[in-house]
């Protein structure tokens, strides 16, 4: 594994974790009213120190770094999540998936909701992982580019696959090969988070809304459309309906994607850029349409296809139970516990055949293609490719000139 480039973040980089800190993705609680994406706020010593000094360099530790799996002598697992990110009982105190695995396997979970920001988060693990020493955790549930680059550092452990049936068989295909992880040899995904287009349809008033190009076509609908503040949410879009695929872009296609959505700004088409706070513009309709994250809304998939993340389960090097940790992993692949968990949540399901279960709880959940996605909706799903830093920070800086920010 590559050691990692100590480079300091550029200030287009900052700017654009803050924007998603303050109104994106990172804004948001897991589930919040149209259950967009992931919780809290980056604690200023985390972001003063990535901006500031610059992430440390990496430690001399190789990649896959276990230290004694004591699973057999220690029935017990360190769970670290994101807030609200797994189901609880009516009184709000007890997780039943949880406790339903436990009952099974004998295996105590401390299950513990402190990922508030990937960003803040990475801050806190990164000094162990770098002097190659334990976090005190089994298992991280990571957004996409911050698996990573925990991936490509050598910071987590390559799973064993025979301790991970389930998972193997009922993993969705298109969340099976990220360019960042391959056939999922370190990773298997906790939710997906789809980007759609969300419209008000009194706003709209007849007008047909089927693709971006509508969005930044139509003069129908000047000044009442909105695109999201994440670069790789609105940008993956727009390269999609320039025929282009997210994961496998060039530098020219992300300049024809900008420079798509630059004519959209100047002629006043686009309204503004925002984070979760289209749901404020779509209701008052402000907005007709516009890009969107959320699952509880009136919303259209393109024909040319449309972004999806995800965010994953690891295991971290020296954690302590590996074992019990892919045994977990694996739970949550089993249609009952995964049904379960979508019902709560609300974001897209990774377990193939969970549908039925799912009915048992909540049919309209089932039925809603932005948690169970047919198999032509999965055939329409795409990810944005990973980024160099050098990348990173060149689209960022390209992405902030044009919103704004």
């Amino acid at each position: 594994m590559e050691q990692y480039e100590p480079d300091r973040l550029s200030p287009a980089q900052v700017a654009a974790m803050r924007r998603s800190l303050r109104s994106g993705r990172a804004a948001l609680t897991r589930r919040s009213l149209l259950r967009a994406s992931a919780g809290g706020a980056l604690a200023v010593g985390g972001l003063g120190m990535l901006s500031g000094c610059g992430i440390p360099a990496a430690g001399k530790t190789e990649g896959g770094v276990s230290a004694e799996d004591r699973s057999g002598k220690e029935k017990r697992i360190a769970f670290s999540n994101w807030t609200e990110y797994m189901d609880v009982d009516e009184a709000g105190r007890r997780h039943p998936t949880l406790e339903a695995f436990t009952k099974r396997t004998g295996i105590k979970v401390t299950y513990t909701e402190d990922i508030n920001d990937n960003s803040e988060f990475f801050g806190k693990i990164q000094p162990q992982l770098a002097a190659g020493q334990e976090t005190g955790r089994d298992i991280i549930v990571l957004t996409d580019w911050l698996a990573a680059r925990l991936i490509r550092l050598g910071w987590v452990q390559k799973l064993d696959p025979a301790n991970l049936p389930h998972a193997f068989a009922n993993l969705s295909p298109q969340f099976r090969n990220p360019d960042w992880d391959p056939g999922r040899a370190y990773s298997y995904p906790w939710q997906g988070i789809s980007t759609v287009i969300a419209y008000n349809k009194k706003a709209l008033d007849g007008i047909e809304v089927k693709t971006v190009a509508d969005l930044l076509d139509n003069p129908k609908l000047k000044g009442r459309v909105g695109f999201l503040t994440e670069m790789r949410d609105t940008v993956g879009m727009v390269l999609l309906d320039l025929g282009k695929d997210p994961a496998r872009f060039s530098d020219d296609d992300y300049d024809a994607a900008i420079a798509r959505l630059q004519k959209g700004v100047d002629r006043g088409q686009i309204r503004r850029f925002t984070g979760n706070d289209y749901t404020s513009d779509l209701s008052k309709g402000d907005f007709a349409a516009c890009l969107a994250w959320a699952a509880d809304i009136d919303f259209v998939i393109p024909d040319s296809g449309y972004v999806t993340s995800s965010d994953n389960m690891l295991v971290p090097n020296k954690a302590r139970h590996k074992t019990n940790a892919e045994r977990l992993i694996d739970y949550y692949y089993e249609p009952r516990p995964a049904a379960e968990l979508a019902a709560y949540i609300n974001f897209v399901c990774p377990v193939d055949g969970v549908k039925d279960e799912l009915a048992k709880i909540d049919e309209d959940a089932a039925n809603n293609p932005l948690i169970i996605p047919d198999k032509a909706m999965q055939a329409k799903s795409h990810s944005f490719r990973s980024l160099s830093s050098k990348e990173e920070t060149a689209y960022e800086e390209k992405f902030a000139k044009l919103t704004g920010a």
